[in-house]
């Protein structure tokens, strides 16, 4: 009984000391940066709507939610970054973010984020990262977590060295993206991921006729990938003919594990594609491959001399689209292909 009344006793003194901050040019808290320091562990901060430029912040918080009013916020880098890093450096801890938009990170390095998220876990909805050297960079730590809804990741800066990628997660244990859209990559790669564990859900990932990224996806280092519902789509100035690449730098995981189901890669190149490239030879053991219920469209080869799982993986003409000047991938309702899959996935 005592330890369950400590328990209730640390609960109430706990939500008593969670405060609300606002943040915003009428509030008493003018910048991020004041907010970042000032917020403690259990806090909510609420970023009222406006241009904040130059306004970097380091969170350091061991458990904190951010969030943005309508309209959404916008964070303009504007020549400034957290540590040479990032518009935003988020420490370690467990972080809830929504509806903040972050653009045009640049630091002497060429690696500036618009988040660099070092280590915790971190919750993003509802966010926009465009123009920046790496829209979300992580670091590699094994118990590190990051799971993203509803957010949008685009326009990369015209650099090549380093690559700018769209997103990129270092060797972490769990990647997340649901519902999100990826387009207008330069040479670097809308989405690359180290993860042990990397589940991408019903995402767009079109680079769209101004892009010119390498691969769609890339996962170098295997792991256990899955990805379902999503649409994969290469620009005709792809820098590289591969939409989809796995382990391509070596394992470094226990399981090395692909599922692909329900996705839809589409080839607006006149060149043939690699809709899917494993390279089995760089893992120290053969990879569990499984594909199902994949439409691939334009030229290009698929499982071709792939061991594993395949089935009901349909290539189609573009014709069977519906108009692909807006990205419309609905399959035409003339089309056999509707009645083509598998349903007991």
């Amino acid at each position: 009984m005592p330890t369950l009344l400590a328990i209730w006793l640390f609960c109430v003194a706990f939500s008593a000391a969670a405060a609300v901050l606002h943040v915003g040019a009428h509030e008493q808290i003018k910048t991020i940066a004041e907010a970042a320091r000032l917020a403690k562990d259990g806090d909510v901060v609420l970023i009222a709507s406006g241009n904040y430029v130059g306004d970097v912040a380091v969170w350091t918080q061991r458990h904190l939610t951010i969030q943005g009013l309508n309209p959404r916020p916008v964070l303009h880098a504007a020549g400034q970054s957290a540590e040479g890093k990032a518009i935003w450096v988020i420490r370690n801890g467990d972080f809830n973010i929504s509806n903040i938009e972050f653009r045009g990170a640049r630091v002497a390095d060429g690696n500036g984020a618009g988040i660099r998220f070092e280590q915790g876990k971190l919750h993003l909805t509802n966010c926009v990262f465009v123009d920046n050297q790496m829209g979300i960079l992580t670091g590699n730590q094994p118990d590190t977590e990051l799971a993203i809804e509803r957010s949008l990741f685009a326009q990369a800066p015209r650099q090549k060295s380093p690559l700018p990628h769209l997103l990129y997660a270092g060797r972490i244990a769990r990647l997340s993206v649901v519902g999100s859209r990826f387009h207008d990559g330069y040479f670097g790669h809308l989405l690359k991921s180290r993860a042990r564990t990397s589940d991408i859900r019903y995402n767009w990932l079109v680079d769209g006729d101004s892009g010119s990224a390498s691969y769609e996806a890339d996962f170098p280092n295997g792991g256990a990938v899955t990805l379902v519902g999503n649409v994969l789509g290469q620009s005709k100035t792809t820098e590289n003919h591969t939409l989809l690449a796995y382990g391509a730098e070596g394992g470094v995981w226990p399981q090395n594990r692909l599922q692909l189901v329900h996705n839809t890669f589409y080839n607006a190149a006149v060149l043939p594609a690699r809709f899917l490239h494993v390279f089995a030879d760089k893992l120290p053991r053969p990879p569990t491959l499984m594909t199902s219920n994949n439409l691939l469209v334009g030229a290009g080869v698929f499982t071709m001399n792939l061991p594993g799982d395949h089935q009901e993986n349909h290539f189609a003409p573009a014709s069977r689209l519906g108009n692909l000047a807006p990205m419309d991938f609905t399959l035409r309702p003339d089309t056999w292909l509707r009645e083509s899959g598998k349903l007991d996935q």
